[in-house]
């Protein structure tokens, strides 16, 4: 038996670094899965040095529900011990967007999964620990389901005035990753399969991503009307 956990992914700002090294830390422009991966082994409380064989085997997709924009902050520090200056650091970040993440697998570990989201044991944040959510994360738990079909079923989750600005459109395009099948074309690859939290050793896999495209209908579109109104109506034989 399988099941799906859907977790909604919003805040003020979220970062999702897979190859950021040095003093310059960019951002994805979509939830890694590590970085979800590791929110969801903190809400479990499972230590840094923990195994994660486990979480590493669910199926990860992630729907981008509204872009957001990526921005840059400057940050300085001094050593703790030293009290020297560090090297100044780029930090990118994505401000206001909002996503839908999935995880696929095994029905016992998802439904512990969002029983631990619901109530964590180490708070959640979004990539790093000064991006915490806006929204609540627990969209729902889907028993015998798969990350596609839950991408293409959940209603559209973006900010009420995001939706507003799209008001012309029957449909709204959402941009999806998923996690490759073998054999899958159109993959590409992103190093954010976490093999250890490690804070000594920390380390990564290549992870093979299919994107693609769902439809989701509009919730608020509005129907084009035409003017009942004539204006050659004023003048002599006007209809």
């Amino acid at each position: 038996m399988s099941g799906v956990l859907a977790l909604r992914l919003a805040g003020p700002l979220q970062s999702w670094g897979a190859a950021s090294r040095f003093a310059r830390r960019f951002t994805e422009h979509a939830p890694t899965k590590s970085g979800v991966l590791g929110l969801l082994a903190a809400a479990q409380g499972r230590d840094r040095a923990a195994d994660l064989s486990d979480l590493t085997a669910l199926r990860f997709g992630v729907r981008v529900d509204q872009r957001g924009t990526r921005i840059r902050d400057y940050q300085t520090a001094t050593h703790f011990v030293t009290g020297k200056s560090m090297p100044v650091s780029e930090r990118f970040y994505l401000a206001d967007a909002v996503f839908v993440a999935a995880v696929e697998g095994d029905a016992a570990l998802v439904e512990d999964l969002h029983r631990a989201v619901r109530a964590p044991v180490y708070l959640p944040y979004l990539g790093r620990r000064s991006c915490p959510p806006s929204r609540p994360l627990d969209i729902g738990l889907y028993p015998d389901s798969t990350v596609e079909r839950v991408l293409g079923d959940v209603e559209w989750q973006a900010a009420e005035w995001h939706r507003r600005s799209s008001r012309k459109e029957q449909s709204i395009p959402l941009d999806t990753l998923v996690d490759a099948a073998p054999g899958d074309e159109r993959v590409d690859s992103l190093r954010d399969l976490p093999l250890s939290f490690d804070p000594l050793h920390r380390r990564y896999a290549l992870r093979g991503v299919r994107p693609g495209t769902v439809e989701l209908p509009n919730p608020e579109a509005r129907a084009a009307t035409v003017p009942d109104h004539n204006p050659t109506a004023v003048f002599p034989g006007g209809d």
